[in-house]
């Protein structure tokens, strides 16, 4: 059974995370310690709320070189909602710099008329790396939920794994490079793809797991 790392740095609840990995058959442990981080088989970054605390309490916890390290080491590495923020170089909701793992801003939603700010709710995300091992066995155009006032906007567009259209404006909704997939969306809050995309997550672990 693969051991699942998910980062604990308080920045929201993991528990529903935790319990969409375990019934696909993964043994998350919720941690903050750097050698856990490094041992464990992938990796989960979660995250709810605002992007300067969130690399504050990273960096209080000394936890930001061991995340770009687990990225780094070519493990499966997953981002979810905040936890895909701060893989960028900087936010236009504060002023820290975020972890400068993917090049790239994060921005807010322009205003337009009627458009509720932030984006909440159910959304159709379209995919723009079809072939992506997280989105297996899952319908095209998926419905998921979220939560947001700011989407990352990469300086490369082929790391945009999804996209999804709020008002007018087609944001990014995952991104996906080598070993490291991220969403803005909440997967364990998006009923069976989203549990779908966490097994997907899961599996990928033990057959590369299986290979080493």
């Amino acid at each position: 059974m693969s051991v699942i790392a998910v980062i604990d740095y308080d920045m929201g609840n993991l528990h529903s995370v935790c319990k969409g990995l375990e019934n696909a058959g993964a043994r998350p442990k919720i941690t903050d310690s750097p050698s856990a981080i490094a041992e464990a088989d992938g990796v989960v970054l979660p995250g709810v709320g605002s992007f300067d605390p969130a690399i504050q309490h990273l960096r209080s916890r000394d936890l930001v070189e061991p995340v770009k390290e687990a990225i780094a080491s070519g493990k499966p590495f997953l981002g979810i909602c905040l936890g895909l923020q701060i893989l960028f170089e900087s936010s236009e909701e504060g002023k820290e710099a975020g972890l400068g793992v993917i090049p790239g801003v994060v921005r807010r939603f322009k205003s337009e008329p009627d458009l509720t700010i932030p984006h909440m709710g159910w959304n159709q995300i379209a995919f723009t790396q079809p072939n992506l091992t997280l989105w297996n066995n899952i319908p095209t155009e998926p419905w998921a939920y979220f939560v947001h006032s700011y989407y990352v906007d990469p300086i490369d567009p082929e790391v945009r794994a999804a996209t999804a259209t709020h008002g007018s404006q087609t944001v990014t909704a995952a991104i996906a490079r080598d070993n490291l997939v991220a969403v803005q969306f909440h997967p364990e809050k998006s009923s069976e793809a989203g549990l779908q995309m966490l097994a997907n997550f899961v599996n990928q672990l033990e057959r590369q797991k299986a290979i080493a």
